[in-house]
């Protein structure tokens, strides 16, 4: 009997030291990095810089444009770090393995350069980016934005809760195999031993591992993985519908934004004429396109104007609108004012457009779905220098140490948005 007894707590107390060396281990791995520093000052500045250059396509926890940003200074070093910051496209250039990859599985989009960012500036913004925002500002977002079609958002993305459960189940693992060396190093301890023959039928007793699959508790197991497996895949399916984040359907005419808008500096408002003066923001028509086209001799091919500017021409002629693809599309339930968040938002199209000016074909940028709505709502301040019509909000709100934000003037009404 005590043979017995002390078989049985060998694998307890074998397993229970490597739990602990596996927490420890964890504890170690998710540590903060030494060399960025967690001061108010610091988090405080790098969150200024972190609204103003990269809020547009970057969440801190949260898989967006481009990738979920918290623990950067554990996945890279702080030098890599900055370089790839300021001048992502150089670091592609040079063939870094790391920047390629990351470049190759965000469509091929790369970071605009931020050279103006001293090395101060980048020690701010990576102190923010590890310590700033903890379970606030995350968290208050993914409470509409359960419709992100990559993530959860409850602050750990889906793909890290992954790479967590597959490390475990490799230690897990890992811990079976070292318990069955034990307990076969053990065995042939013991049968050497002066031992009775109970004790000899116990100590070499065979592992039924059949009897295991057919067991009860095994079939309720994995019953049970598999439904839940079925379900979580059956969710994040329904949470899907209807989002075209990255829609970029080929349209008539092969148009360049980023030739017209970026190289050429067009401003969006010239051939989006109804922008600032109401709902929509109006597809140019080809009288638009022929403003400039009619004077500009340059853009020809080998056999004179080419086939994309021809179709421009053919369209005037025969008096037919082109017909382009829509990418930004809203339910009909959704009412949504161009002029109010452009002419008195003041908000630049980047914001829900992304980097238009880069796009050689444009894809739909953002969600658009209520949450993220929502979210621009709780977070923008509203302008109310020299705007009488606000001086009475302003005063209500004086006793709050918050700025004036949407949402304290209606911005998340129902009826705002829905007819």
């Amino acid at each position: 009997m005590s043979i017995k007894r002390s078989l049985l707590s060998v694998p307890l107390r074998i397993s229970t030291l490597a739990m602990v060396l596996f927490l420890m281990i964890g504890a170690q791995a998710f540590a903060a990095h030494p060399d960025v520093s967690d001061s108010e000052e610091a988090i405080a500045a790098g969150k200024t810089l972190f609204n103003a250059n990269c809020k547009t396509c970057h969440k801190l926890d949260q898989k967006y444009t481009g990738p979920a940003l918290r623990g950067v200074t554990e996945r890279r070093t702080i030098d890599w770090a900055k370089n790839f910051i300021k001048n992502s496209s150089a670091l592609i250039a040079s063939g870094d393995a790391q920047a390629v990859a990351i470049y190759k599985e965000f469509n091929n989009l790369a970071m605009p350069s931020h050279t103006f960012l001293s090395d101060t500036d980048l020690e701010n913004l990576l102190s923010y980016i590890e310590y700033g925002d903890k379970g606030s500002s995350d968290a208050e977002a993914s409470a509409g934005e359960g419709s992100e079609a990559s993530s959860g958002g409850s602050g750990v993305p889906s793909e890290y809760l992954t790479i967590i459960i597959s490390v475990m189940v490799v230690v897990l693992l890992l811990i079976l195999i070292v318990l069955g060396l034990i307990i076969s190093v053990l065995t042939k301890y013991l049968n050497n031993q002066n031992l009775d023959e109970d004790e000899k039928e116990f100590i070499n007793q065979k592992f039924d591992f059949g009897k295991i699959l057919k067991s009860d508790a095994f079939v309720i197991i994995v019953t049970a993985l598999v439904i839940a497996l079925v379900a979580k895949t059956a969710i994040d399916g329904l949470y899907s519908v209807g989002i075209q984040q990255g829609y970029a359907p080929k349209q008539p005419i092969a148009f360049s934004h980023q030739l017209h808008a970026g190289q050429y500096e067009i401003e969006c408002q010239y051939c989006h004429t109804g922008v600032e003066l109401g709902k929509s923001a109006n597809i140019p028509s080809a009288n638009i396109c022929m403003n400039c086209h009619t004077h500009i001799q340059n853009v020809e091919g080998k056999d004179g104007i080419s086939p994309e500017i021809q179709k421009i021409y053919n369209a005037v002629e025969n008096n037919e609108p082109i017909e382009w693809v829509r990418i930004h599309n809203l339910p009909d339930l959704a009412y949504f004012n161009h002029a109010q968040h452009v002419a008195v938002g003041g908000i630049d199209c980047q914001t829900c457009h992304g980097q238009i000016q880069e796009m050689e074909v444009v894809h739909q940028h953002s969600s658009l779905t209520m949450g993220w709505c929502i979210d621009c709502h709780r977070q923008t301040n509203i302008n109310t220098a020299g705007n009488e019509y606000y001086d009475k909000l302003v005063q209500l709100h004086s006793d709050s140490k918050n700025a004036l934000k949407v949402k304290d003037i209606g911005g998340l009404e129902c009826a705002k948005c829905h007819y």
